[in-house]
Parts: structure tokens; sequence; C-alpha cells
């Protein structure tokens, strides 16, 4: 239970609480209902023929007002201000009335009750959701006291004892009620300090023309991967591995001692993350690779108190903060789901994110949405490496709907308050704002803002991790992009021209997509630095990790012991050549040895995204001779700004028949293999002259899933890794020979 009188004490929010004058000002305008700037006195006709006498009471009763219409363009100029800045300053003012002939009053008036009539509106649009929400109770009231009066005693069968009846429900009823309540103040207390309208500024960021896809708005209620539901206490999503509850570091459920200060972090934060995302230079500036990063000393003075205002230098922390902005097709609604379900979450930022939890729900919002939602989580974020450790950190997550329809998501770090180990990776305020656009679009505003102390990543790694393309906002944003682009494919309901071969039916097409979504999930649980998937390190050298799993029950794995091995190496081709050469059909025999030579051909391909490299596809290898029987491939292959894989796996004849007829896919067993490659400016080599993100060398990680022994208590042999260690080898042998001397 909250403290209402933390709420009171003016001292609480000190620090953004004293509004400046000019703030003070707007204020007062706004509750000068009653003015008019349209309004003007003038005398009545009689006016002109009496004398001072006839002044008084009976002249001041003759006394008319005389209204001044606007014209069309006057309204449609102050209507395109309004919607940008509802707040002008005195400048914006006289500017304005100098280009329309109106008095500076007359404008200033104009906006107050433009402000006044707006603000009237949402007041009854919130009031009609209350009304709504307090029939909804009526309702339920009314079913309890129907359910209470056809109660039966289970022994007699007469009527039941109603006085121990009624205790049990009145206190199930109190209990509902306490608990509306502590939303609603945890709600009042959020909106009263972030009520503020976001300014124009967001306009800047992200004009490029939205694409052209042929779907419709508000697709993710259909298809958001596993778990619809808003995540509460202990939900989590760790990818395919199950055991998350077991491996991750055990943190305390919040307790009521500190949700006063977890609320006054996430409000503070939002605030934070609402300026950061909205200004310019000089606290962003543009480095070399085109991407905006943080000035930390104008930072450090713009928040001389702000949260994480003091790197913790001295302990090998450096900060790595960084902002991106992009159109991306997916309503603001269905995004801020994603964000604030740690399912869906999980899934769309599988390559990010390896494993998270909701440890504890401070407020599930109001309205029937997440406007105010409060959640305390635990995510460890992740680089497609084995060589790159990865960032845990526990967080609040804090969602807020401003008045001007912008939505806000912000992440701030509670290790102020986690009785743990010491963390490596400190979430100062970041997050992203929404912006509805026509069409189902939105424009996203992201902000990484972080200290971490990364001393413990591989020196191939280094330079990539340096520039904010491994963990910045850059990587979130495409990242969220190329997914939204994969959804609506996956809801498309006609089959697209682009889409070849065996497919079909449109379930068939959903099917195989849905497939792919749990081989690519599966993928990313098992290359990067993650221990989340519970996985036992056999041998842990520079060059090659193995890892070992036990498969029992799991319907999407075949039975028995799994053995994965991961490496990551640098080759000197541009990462787009990588990426065309192994994903392509045509040169897979010369680096794929379990093709053994053969013919690969693509039964089926599905377009997945504007890139012509985003898709999925069937691929069907034929023996080099008669005696070879032929192999099934599922691969997906995707393309962003900031990195692309290619990740496959051997399916069965007649379990793909099945989905290509729009099966189930859940129970075809997949081991998945696969590529990620990531660019790199500076690589090992520095005489090969790489000088751009993108044009120079490749960051490759391969890694391998093989079935060693098909019963899972038996034990894995010496020999086995030895065979996994030796196949891993003579594939990056041949990746290096067939990207060095092709063309694609």
């Amino acid at each position: 239970m909250f403290n209402s009188d933390l709420y009171e004490n003016p001292n609480m929010f000190d620090m953004f609480q004293r509004p400046s004058d000019s703030d003070q000002t707007e204020r007062d305008d706004d509750n000068n209902d009653t003015k008019s700037g349209t309004e003007v006195d003038a005398p009545s006709a009689d006016d002109d023929n009496q004398g001072p006498a006839s002044s008084g009471p009976s002249r001041r009763r003759a006394k008319r007002k005389r209204y001044h219409r606007h014209t069309q363009r006057q309204i449609q100029e102050m209507e395109a201000l309004f919607k940008e800045c509802p707040h002008p300053d005195d400048k914006q003012r006289k500017q304005l009335s100098r280009e329309l002939g109106l008095d500076p009053l007359q404008v200033k008036f104009w906006f107050q009750n433009k402000r006044t009539q707006l603000k009237a509106q949402t007041e009854r649009h919130e009031n009609g959701l209350l009304k709504a929400e307090n029939e909804k109770l009526r309702a339920e009231n009314h079913r309890y006291k129907e359910a209470l009066n056809n109660a039966s005693c289970p022994t007699c069968g007469g009527p039941a004892a109603l006085g121990e009846m009624s205790f049990e429900e009145q206190h199930l009823r109190l209990e509902n009620a306490r608990l509306r309540e502590e939303i609603e103040r945890i709600s009042g207390v959020t909106a009263k300090y972030v009520g503020k309208p976001i300014g124009p500024s967001f306009s800047r960021f992200a004009d490029r023309a939205p694409i052209s896809f042929g779907t419709q708005p508000g697709f993710l209620g259909e298809y958001g991967g596993p778990g619809g539901a808003a995540g509460g206490p202990g939900v989590g999503a760790g990818g395919p591995g199950g055991g998350l509850g077991e491996v991750l570091r055990p943190v305390s459920v919040t307790n009521e001692a500190d949700k006063p200060l977890i609320v006054e972090l996430a409000v503070t934060a939002m605030e934070e993350l609402i300026r950061m995302a909205q200004s310019g230079e000089p606290l962003w500036v543009t480095d070399e690779n085109s991407i905006d990063v943080l000035n930390e000393n104008e930072y450090l003075r713009i928040f001389p108190r702000g949260i994480g205002s003091k790197p913790f230098a001295n302990l090998g922390f450096r900060s790595e903060a960084s902002r991106e902005a992009a159109v991306i097709i997916m309503n603001p609604v269905n995004l801020v789901e994603i964000l604030m379900d740690v399912n869906q979450w999980s899934t769309v930022f599988c390559g990010i994110v390896s494993r998270a939890m909701t440890l504890d729900v401070l407020s599930t919002g109001v309205a029937g949405n997440y406007n105010g939602a409060l959640q305390v989580m635990t995510a460890e974020f992740q680089l497609p490496s084995p060589l790159v450790p990865t960032r845990e950190n526990y967080f609040a997550r804090y969602c807020k709907r401003h008045h001007d329809g912008i939505w806000a998501v912000v992440d701030v770090s509670l290790d102020n308050l986690r009785h743990a180990p010491f963390t490596r990776c400190r979430r100062r305020p970041s997050g992203c704002l929404i912006q509805e656009l026509p069409n189902g679009y939105s424009k996203v505003i992201w902000v990484e803002n972080v200290e971490v102390d990364d001393r413990g990543v591989s020196d191939i790694y280094k330079t990539l991790v340096n520039t904010s393309l491994a963990f910045g906002a850059k990587r979130w944003v495409a990242t969220l992009d190329r997914q939204c682009e994969r959804l609506a494919s996956a809801m498309a309901n006609n089959i697209p021209a682009g889409d070849l071969g065996v497919l079909n039916s449109s379930d068939g097409r959903k099917s195989i997509l849905k497939l792919a979504e749990r081989m690519v999930n599966s993928f990313c649980t098992g290359v990067g630095a993650s221990t989340a998937h519970a996985w036992t390190t056999l041998t842990g050298s520079d060059e090659i990790r193995v890892m070992t799993r036990k498969s029992i029950d799991d319907p999407g794995r075949p039975p028995g012991i799994v053995l994965s091995a991961a490496t990551s190496f640098w080759v000197a081709v541009p990462p787009r050549k990588a990426f065309n050469i192994l994903r392509s059909e045509k040169f897979r025999s010369e680096w794929d040895i379990l093709s053994n030579g053969g013919v690969v051909d693509e039964m089926a391909h599905i377009a997945n995204g504007r890139d012509p490299g985003n898709c999925v596809s069937l691929l069907r290898v034929k023996g080099a001779n008669a005696s070879q029987s032929n192999m099934l491939i599922l691969q997906e292959s995707s393309n962003d700004a900031t990195g692309s894989y290619v990740i496959y796996a051997p399916v069965d004849f007649a379990a793909m028949n099945i989905v290509l007829n729009g099966g189930d896919p859940d129970y075809v067993a997949l081991l998945p293999s696969g590529f990620a490659i990531l660019p790199d400016r500076e690589g090992p080599n520095r005489g090969i002259g790489i000088t751009e993100i993108g044009s120079g060398g490749s960051l490759v990680t391969l890694a391998f899933q093989i079935l060693v022994d098909s019963a899972p208590n038996s034990k894995i042999s010496v020999g086995s890794v030895a065979t996994v260690n030796s196949l891993i080898k003579c594939t990056l042998e041949r990746i290096r020979t067939a990207v060095m001397c092709n063309d694609a």
C-alpha cells in the first residue's frame, strides 16, 4: 500500500515540480476561460445623443458587445500553429498577429479558448470511459449478488448461510477496491507530473516516405508471438529452452516501502526522456557513421541533478548513448503492447533480448490500455556472438500517453533497490516516443542511454561496441522496423505475387512463417553469451564454445542430447556480400558439408520485407548420386542496417507436407544452425583499408546445433565433441573461401 503522505509532500518532486514563470503564466491564461479575443466594446446608437449626465446604470445596461469573426484563413493558420505548439510565446503570437492582421491579444485569447475547448473534449471522453467502467463494476456487483442469492449449502442442499458467504464476498470486494484505489493513485501522481504536451520538435525526425504494404493496421492481436496478455509478477520470456525462472539472478519482488521511490524515479525518468528525445545540438551530435550520439558534457549541464548524471568512471564504466528515428508499419497501440508485454517484447527483439521477466506490476494502466502502466522488470541484452558479454539490467518500465496523443515508454535502472551482486550495466532513462501517422503507421524516436563496463568484450568486437551499433538505438529501431514488416507480411490475407513454389494457400504460408519464427528464436537463444538456456559449457576456448543440453518432452526438438557449437571470426568482405553468398542456394554446396555436394533448389519463397534478402525459403537438396536421399531445409534470411542473419534447419518431408497444407507447425522438430553477420569498420588486418560501416569487413558468428545421441540420459562422449569441433572448423574454412572467391 502506498503512503499518500509521500505524494502530498511538496519537496518529493522538487527537482522537476517547481514551474518557471512562463509555465505559470500559461496556466493562468488557461484559467481565464471567460475572456474572448474577438470581443470588442461598442457604444449603442443612443450613446451619441446622451451627455455626461446620462452615464450610470441605465447606460451600462444599454451598452452592447460587438463580436469580430475570424476569416477562414486566419482560423486555418492558427489551427496549424496550435497543432505544433499549443502554448506559443509572445514572439510567436506577435508574428502571427502581423501575418493575419489581428491584434496580439486576439491571438492570445483564441489560443486560450482553443486549449479550454480541447481540455473539455478530453474530459468528456475520459468521463465516458469512467462511466463505462462504472457500469461494468455495477454489472459485476449484480452478478455477485445473483450468485449469492442462488447459493445452496453443500451439506443439506438448503439455502446457504448468508453470513458466512457474505464475509468472504465482502473481503474479496474490499481487496478489489483497495487495488483499484492504488492503481488510480499511482496513475494520478504520474499524470500530475508528466502531463505536459510534447513539443513540435518531434516532427523533425524520420521523414522518409512510408513503405507500401498490402495489409491492415491492427494485425498484432492475431500474430504477436507467444503470450498475448500483459505480463504480471513472475511472467517471463527467454526463448526456447525454458527454465527462465531458474536461471535468472534472484531478485526479490518489490516491497511496499520501495514502491513510492520507484514511482518518483519513473516520473523523473519520463521527464528526462522526453527532453532528450526532443533536443537537438549541442546535446546530440552526429558521428562519422551518421548516428546521433550524446554530448556527455552538455548532458551533465542540462541534467546536473538528473538520473545517472555522474558516470562511474572510477569503476571502469563508460557512457554509451545514442538516438534514432524511423517510420514503422504499425499503429501506436500495438507498438505499446509489444513494449509492455514481456513475451511479445522478447519475441520481437529476440536478437537483442536473450531473456526477460516481469517481476512486479505496480500499475496496469487505466481506461483499458497501458496508459499509466508501471512495471518492474529484469532483462539480459546480447549481441549474437559468444565473444561479447551480455548486459543484465534490473529496471522499471513506465508507459504514458500524453495529451497530444504521443505515447512514451521509458526504462530506468533500479540498482539502488537491488539486493544482489554489483551490475555491469546501468540503464539511464531510455525508451521511445511514438506518434500516430495515417494508414496505421507510427513515427518512433528511440533513445538508448546506459553506463556500462564492457572490458570483457573481445578485441575484434570492441570497435563495433564503441560505435553504438551493437547495443545502441539504431539497432533497436532497425530490428523493430524489420520485425513489423515481417508481421505485416505474415498477416497478409492473399499470397503476394513474389511468393513462389509449392505454396497453395494462405494458411500454409502462415504456418511456414510461424515455424520459421520459432526457428529464429531458438537460434538466437543459443548463439550469444547468455546462460539463460541452462546449457552446460564443456569447453570455453576463445575460438569455439561448445555447450550441451538434454531435450525431453519438447515437441519442438528431437529427444536426446543436443550439442551446440559457436564461434566468431572476421572476413575481409563487406557484410552485404557475405550475406548474399551465405543465403543463396547457388553457393550453398561450397560451404555446407551436410549438402554432400548435391544440387540445391528453392521449392518455396516467401518475401517478408522491403529488402529482397528478407525472406523464408524451403530448399531441397538432391543427392549427388542415386544412393543419397534428398533433404529439405527451412531457411530464413534477414538484413537491416545493423546486421543480418541466415538461419536454417533440416526438416522432415512428412512434417513439412502437413505445414504446407496449413497444419500446426509447433510439433515439427527443429535444430537450427546459421550465421549472424555484423559490420566492422576496423578489422584485425589494418592493411585492408576499411573506411566505412557496411563496405569493409564483416564479423561472422557461426553456430551449429546437432543431435549427438537420441537417449536423453546418456553421457556425451569426447569423440562427439571432437566431431563437432572438426565440423565447425571445416565449415569456417569453406566459408572463408566461398565469400572471398565469389561475387554476389
